[in-house]
């Protein structure tokens, strides 16, 4: 029985923090070898917002090294470029003039990220959803790891999926697969930083409220050293009345290898002062690997352009099936 395909993807802006690998790749790296995996470098989505044109190369090429270097395994996964497959933006504008306006215009995050951008929001940011409504539907995928962030986005791509098959397809032959989310044992929310209310992000402003991948220890011990406490003495789990408290202590949890239970009972009498140390310890500990692996990789650009050739070439060999089926529904002339 074959296995089953999931698809995910990050985008290349700025660097990858913790929570881009606590939420999400350490999953992926976790359970790899279940699927049949396809995790893509989504650089055309960077470009929805206003971005440097001097970093986006070199931020995907980097993005691509941190996949290896947290654990991607090629024998079970396939890494690529979004961009590199030219099938993403083809299928993209198939499925715009099958998706009603109104369908977007919907949309939480486009509404959300609309204002802060007033009247410069682009018709990408609109289209947003439908480009990645195309980057899951190319590769037939069965499963899409998704957060409480995308899971509209999700049921977007469903959406169009449905309609295509209604107005294209049959009932015995579809023309596009519906994907599944893939709920996941129960992921880490990593918070900000400099509050705990809101999630860790790439785009706050201010580099101190998140820890990346790559900061040096002497970083990781400035951020965690400065980070938002409260004044309550003794630690202890609580979201709704001490989240930065709840937040540093997951944290501490997931790079120590600890329990819930067991961080709280460890933590339950100390004071800032005494734990902020052990948590900068552990997440230097814990990252030291993944920092080692990504400076090999990066070292040896012949090993890493091949992995994203080779992998180019198998994502097109998929993608370029389910675009031509797409096409053929569709009633187009072929070459």
């Amino acid at each position: 029985m074959s296995k089953q395909r999931v698809l995910s993807g990050v985008q290349p802006t700025g660097n990858l923090h913790i929570g881009n690998y606590l939420g999400a790749i350490r999953n992926w790296v976790e359970d790899q070898s279940n699927y049949d995996n396809f995790f893509c470098v989504v650089d055309l989505h960077a470009i929805t917002v206003p971005h440097d044109p001097k970093i986006l190369a070199n931020n995907t090429y980097n993005t691509a090294a941190l996949y290896l270097a947290c654990g991607i395994d090629l024998e079970y996964s396939t890494i690529f470029v979004q961009s590199h497959v030219t099938a993403h933006t083809e299928l993209t504008w198939l499925l715009n003039c099958i998706t009603p306006l109104n369908w977007l215009e919907r949309m939480i995050q486009f509404k959300e990220k609309a204002v802060k951008q007033g009247e410069n929001v682009s018709v990408g940011l609109l289209d947003y959803p439908v480009l990645m409504a195309a980057d899951i539907l190319l590769y037939d995928a069965d499963r899409v790891p998704v957060g409480e962030d995308q899971k509209q986005h999700l049921e977007l791509t469903r959406d169009i999926a449905i309609r295509i098959n209604d107005k294209f397809g049959s009932p015995d032959i579809p023309v596009l697969k519906l994907p599944n989310p893939l709920i996941r044992k129960e992921g880490a929310r990593v918070m900000s930083l400099t509050d705990g209310t809101s999630k860790m992000s790439k785009s706050d402003p201010s580099d101190m409220s998140r820890i990346n991948l790559l900061d040096s220890q002497e970083l990781i011990q400035k951020k965690i050293k400065r980070c938002k406490t409260d004044p309550i003495k003794g630690l202890t789990f609580d979201v709704e009345n001490r989240p930065e408290c709840t937040n540093l202590l997951t944290l501490y949890s997931l790079f120590s290898g600890k329990s819930l239970e067991e961080t709280a009972k460890e933590c339950e009498n100390m004071g800032w002062g005494q734990f902020k140390p052990i948590l900068t310890e552990a997440t230097i500990e814990a990252l030291k690997p993944i920092q080692d692996r990504y400076q090999a990789i990066v070292n040896d650009k012949g090993y890493l352009d091949s992995v994203l050739r080779e992998g180019c070439q198998k994502a097109e060999t998929v993608a370029n099936q389910t675009l031509l089926r797409v096409k053929n529904a569709l009633g187009f002339l072929q070459k």
